[in-house]
Parts: C-alpha cells; sequence; structure tokens
C-alpha cells in the first residue's frame, strides 16, 4: 500500500459500482470509506455482498448521500447515478470539496456539463469520466502503431460498434430506457464510447459536420443508433450503437496503407492479454488467378481483462487517485468529456431532425 492513499466515497449502489469496488480494492494508492444510498440499509446490503466477495480491511461505512459528502475521510467520489439526476450530485460534491469521477454520459447534454465542469475548476476538484478503456496499456500501443506512418498510412475512416441484446424484461424494468432517467438511452450508454474512440483516434479533433439515424426507439429514449462524423481533411467515421443487437464492441481503423481492427476496443475479451490486428491486404492478379492476401500482424500487451492490479479499470482509480493527492488539476479528462458530450448532441439533434447535416 502507497504510504499516502485516495479516501473513496461510492455514491450510489449501482450495478457498475461493484467493478469500481474491486478496482479500488486493487489500486495500491486508493481505498473505500464509504458507500451512500438513499437509504443507508441498502447501502449497508449492498457493502456486505461486495466485502463478502472482496473484503476492505476496515468495512467500509453506509450512509445517505449528503453524509457521505459531508464525510471528512472522503476525498474523491465516484458517481453512477443515473444521468437525469447526476448533474445535481455532481455540483453539490464539487461544493463539499470531492474530486469527482462521473460515470458516463456526463450529463443530458452538454449545457448542463459546461456547468459542473465550472463548478469542479472553481472548487478545485478533479473531473473525469469513468471511461476505462481510456487507461489501458493497450491504447499507447495502438497509437504508435497508427501514427508509425506504415502500418495504416494516412487516416481515412473509423468504425465502430458497441451494442448487446437486452431483451424483453429490458424494456419494462431497465432504467436505461426510462426517459426521465437516462433520456440518452444507448446513445449515452453506448454510443459515448463509440464517440470517444473516434476522437480518441482523430486527436481530439472534433468533426466539423455530423449526420444521426434514430433507428429504434422506446418512450422517447434510444435504443438504437447510427451515425456519420465528417472531419477536416476529408477523414470520416461512422458508428453504431443497440440495445437490440448481440454483444459486439469492435473498432476498424482504415488508412490509405492498411488498417488495424481491435475486436474488443471497450472491454478487452477475459485473458491476460489486450490485443489488435494491423492487416496490409495485398490484390495479386496473374492471368485468371485473382487472389486476394491477407498480411496481418499481431500486436498485443500483457494486461488482464479486469479485476486484477494491472486492469484498466484498477489503472484508472490509480491514475484518477495520483491526480487526487496531487493537488494538481488535469484540464485534459474534462476537456475531452465535453468534447464527447457536445459530439453526443449534435448526433442527436441531427437524428431528431430527421438525420440532416448539423455543424458542430
Amino acid at each position: 500500500m502507497a504510504s499516502k492513499v485516495c479516501r473513496w466515497g461510492i455514491l450510489g449502489a449501482a450495478n457498475i459500482a461493484r467493478k469500481n469496488w474491486k478496482a479500488i480494492r486493487n489500486a495500491e494508492n486508493a481505498t473505500l470509506t464509504a458507500v451512500a444510498s438513499r437509504e443507508p440499509s441498502r447501502a449497508k446490503e449492498w457493502i456486505a455482498g461486495c466485502q463478502s466477495e472482496c473484503p476492505f480491511p476496515t468495512v467500509p461505512e453506509a450512509c445517505d448521500y449528503d453524509a457521505l459528502l459531508k464525510h471528512p475521510n472522503v476525498d474523491a467520489v465516484y458517481i453512477p447515478l443515473p444521468t437525469g439526476i447526476r448533474p445535481e450530485w455532481v455540483l453539490k460534491a464539487a461544493n463539499a470539496g470531492k474530486h469527482i469521477l462521473c460515470e458516463k454520459p456526463c450529463a443530458p447534454d452538454a449545457g448542463q456539463l459546461r456547468t459542473m465542469i465550472d463548478a469542479c475548476k472553481a472548487k478545485n476538484v478533479q473531473f473525469m469520466d469513468g471511461v476505462m478503456f481510456m487507461h489501458g496499456k493497450r491504447l499507447p500501443l495502438l497509437r504508435s502503431v497508427l501514427d508509425d506512418g506504415e502500418t495504416v498510412g494516412t487516416l481515412r475512416r473509423v468504425a465502430t460498434q458497441f451494442s448487446f441484446a437486452a431483451g424483453d424484461d429490458f424494456l419494462t424494468g431497465n432504467i436505461r430506457v426510462n426517459p426521465a432517467l437516462e433520456p440518452l438511452g444507448a446513445l449515452g450508454d453506448l454510443g459515448w464510447y463509440n464517440i470517444r474512440f473516434t476522437l480518441w483516434v482523430m486527436k481530439y479533433l472534433l468533426p466539423t459536420k455530423v449526420c444521426g439515424r434514430l433507428l429504434t426507439e422506446h418512450s422517447g429514449v434510444p435504443l438504437e443508433f447510427s451515425a456519420e462524423l465528417f472531419f477536416p481533411g476529408g477523414v470520416s467515421a461512422s458508428f453504431y450503437c443497440s440495445f437490440n443487437t448481440e454483444l459486439q464492441q469492435w473498432a476498424h481503423v482504415s488508412g490509405t496503407k492498411g488498417s488495424v481492427a481491435v475486436r474488443d476496443f471497450v472491454l478487452p475479451f477475459y485473458g491476460c492479454e489486450s490485443e489488435f490486428v494491423a492487416d496490409r491486404p495485398v490484390f495479386n492478379v496473374k492471368g485468371t488467378s485473382y487472389h486476394w492476401e491477407s498480411h496481418p500482424k499481431r500486436f498485443a500487451v500483457t494486461e488482464y481483462s479486469d479485476g486484477t492490479p494491472d486492469a484498466q479499470e484498477t489503472n484508472m482509480i490509480c491514475t484518477f487517485s495520483g491526480l487526487a493527492l496531487s493537488g494538481k488539476l488535469d484540464p485534459t479528462w474534462p476537456e475531452i468529456a465535453l468534447k464527447t458530450q457536445l459530439v453526443m448532441d449534435a448526433c442527436l439533434a441531427s437524428a431528431r431532425k430527421g438525420a440532416v447535416l448539423v455543424d458542430l
């Protein structure tokens, strides 16, 4: 354990928070002090379940939301509350002087996110969204390959898909189709990752225009969404996200010389490596023989997919905790969260207007 640790609180006993419970436990510079729910009894029950599988030496305290934000032994809060109410609690956490790791989508719209980011800046607290793949060891290797000038060449196209088949019960009982709690539906829950990966590939250059299509919705909430993004220099990108299509998490980056395929860009497949494959096919024609030859090259880093001290979610907690302990804010994280939200807002605005082109 590091000599200094960031003391965490979890504001909301959501399912995804169980993963970050374990990440905090595995992070050498972090510990968990308290977990809050609307009813402390529910937080206590949730803590008991997590503690039985992945125990902290000292059992985290159960409390309500306000008590957690007043807790003197909480430096940072992870906020997995529903998007519809998240801005309110981010503002309260910032005003309480707590550093904030915020689930995505960060807010219902970019205007509210700007207010959240401004509040964090005013109170000198770090803001970061909870996109775990940003903290994996695979991304630096992928960046070096994309930038080597030979494997892909000049970038021309980025395509991604993130989907899962939710089932009928999802439409009746899950908050992700509740317009008051999760108004952005699949676009917010899944499309955030598509957009973030594309922006990362583009080194956070914003598209000039976007075109979004709302393919399926339920009570006004997007269930299935696709979009095209148009960048300066002629680079284009597409993404598809859905609660109706079987689980896929792939990304494909194409250029003038080759392409890179990542089959699992959000959560690496279970195992001890994170990989991607580059290919520079050759089309050989000799007389009546037409051969399209694949020339793949595999790249990988040693990194367990989840639940270990070197998994991407643990790296996220370590990085955030280091920033909180340093007292030096990194403005990059709120900036890229806002850019992601701006693109998402523009895609949704386009879709609501009948898939017209929208300028950013």
